[in-house]
């Protein structure tokens, strides 16, 4: 229940935990607009005063077109059954001993719709000033993510190296980095009021995460820590002489040696570090080439068979987060995903599209260049190709873990197909749905069989073998009873023989 709105209601009603419970929300302030209407205060997001709630169902309308003078309810049969609960709860009040009461109270949940829709109301209130908060230069509260040192390290995992990855930021130039590198990195262990530096070493390596520890702690784990080796903070041994920071030993162990020099000379004598330009590198990898408000044509995830323009409204890590145009409808794929192409590519190959009513492009917005896209292979179609019609195996792209029967609907240009699922296919094929010929999503007849891998066969074709499951069941049924029958007919005429 909302905070506040049993307490400003003129009849309270009693209810059951255990059904009610599954009706509360979230408390929304006193602030949103209220009506009060026979007795009863409800919440509503447009405070409207021509707005009436059945006193029944919950169910929220025009006043004028409730029912009875009093406007009360929304139908005859809520009338009557309110007239029905009423007469029934004061027989309950009655047989507990309870007084009677003036106006006897019917059992009834609150309008459920009435409060999602304030509180729906509330939400995006506190989104706009969050969002106008943000404008102001104000910093949102940090979100408690998830802890990859921890989870590595208590279930003693291994992560993915940078370098397996080629598609994100570094993953083409990880080089060399790996257990035992050395880097400069801010000295935590300290009671100094500046900012003061000193060497570690990598433990342990998981993706863009290093687990590190400090020259001069040997196996002690005490001061380790986790560290993303992609910050500003990390630095190539060497940056503080050349940077004039100070390298101060954590206080933990700074009476270990007497001469720190002489120790750092002998433990870092022959030892890897980053290379020079590292941070030149992770900032260059950082840039990339799809802006804000550049047009691509993408597939429209309401129809598969088609593609429409959509806008690029936020890149982060590669990632692009596309607005279709004449919508706020919204998601997340990767820049090099084959979901996205440049303006003009479905009618260069002969794809649906979905035009749009835009005439002309708003200021700041320009058609994604076309090398920006991932390229696909040239196919050779000079000997036998696929054809209209063709029967094949290809993964279910809404249910990835199934390879179905499909067929080839139409052949593209550039080497693409139109591929539809037998048996539930639609009638205007708007389920069909675009696969490169190079994709390995798609497969020959037979794939299946001689790999063991189950294979959904069309709907159809279920059900008629369910059939002649059937069928083939009957008649066995009917051998077994046929024989049976022959031999108590034998057995019979023998014994009457003797």
């Amino acid at each position: 229940m909302f905070d506040g709105y049993d307490s400003c209601s003129e009849e309270s009603t009693s209810s059951s935990s255990s059904e009610d419970s599954e009706d509360e929300v979230p408390s929304i302030p006193a602030s949103l607009p209220i009506i009060k209407n026979n007795g009863q205060v409800y919440t509503y997001p447009d405070g409207k005063a021509g707005m009436a709630t059945c006193e029944m169902c919950g169910m929220v309308g025009v006043r004028d077109a409730f029912y009875s003078k009093t406007k009360r309810f929304c139908s005859v049969s809520c009338s009557r059954s309110y007239s029905s609960n009423s007469k029934k709860a004061s027989i309950m009040a009655r047989l507990q001993g309870k007084p009677p009461t003036k106006k006897a109270k019917v059992l009834q949940k609150q309008p459920l719709m009435a409060k999602l829709a304030a509180y729906a109301q509330y939400q995006a209130s506190q989104q706009q000033q969050n969002l106008a908060k943000s404008k102001a230069g104000e910093s949102p509260i940090p979100v408690e993510c998830f802890d990859w040192g921890r989870y590595i390290c208590s279930n003693n995992l291994v992560g993915a190296p940078v370098s397996c990855f080629k598609h994100v930021p570094m993953g083409t130039c990880w080089g060399d980095l790996a257990e035992g590198v050395r880097v400069e990195v801010l000295n935590s262990d300290t009671n100094l009021s500046t900012k003061v530096y000193w060497i570690a070493g990598i433990v342990k390596l998981a993706g863009f995460k290093a687990l590190l520890r400090y020259e001069g702690f040997d196996n002690d784990t005490i001061r380790d820590f986790w560290c993303n080796l992609c910050v500003p903070e990390i630095h190539p041994v060497g940056w503080c002489a050349s940077s004039g920071k100070p390298l101060v030993p954590p206080k933990s162990i700074q009476n270990k040696y007497s001469n720190w020099k002489a120790f750092l000379v002998k433990r870092l004598t022959g030892a890897k570090t980053l290379p020079p330009d590292f941070a030149a590198k992770v900032h260059e990898n950082m840039q990339f080439p799809f802006k804000k408000l550049m047009r691509v044509e993408v597939v429209d995830k309401t129809h598969l068979c088609r593609t429409r323009v959509a806008l690029v409204e936020q890149v982060i890590g590669g990632r692009l987060r596309l607005v279709y145009e004449e919508s706020s409808d919204d998601f997340w794929c990767h820049m090099y995903s084959p979901l996205i192409h440049a303006i003009g590519w479905s009618r260069s190959i002969g794809h649906r599209f979905k035009r749009s009513d835009v005439s002309k492009k708003i200021d700041g917005q320009m058609d994604a260049p076309a090398p920006l896209f991932a390229k696909v292979k040239d196919v050779d179609q000079s000997g036998e190709w696929f054809k209209d019609g063709m029967k094949l195996e290809a993964i279910d792209p809404l249910n990835l873990s199934a390879i179905c029967v499909a067929t080839v609907r139409k052949v593209l240009a550039d080497g693409y197909l139109m591929i539809a699922i037998d048996g539930s296919e639609a009638a205007d094929g708007s389920d069909w749905f675009c696969y490169h010929s190079t994709s390995p999503s798609i497969f020959p007849a037979g794939f299946c069989g001689i790999n063991n891998i189950e294979l959904t066969p069309p709907r159809a074709f279920r059900k008629s073998q369910r059939r002649a499951v059937f069928g083939r069941w009957v008649t066995k049924a009917n051998q077994t009873l046929n024989v049976t029958l022959s031999m108590v007919k034998l057995i019979i005429m023998l014994w009457m023989m003797y």
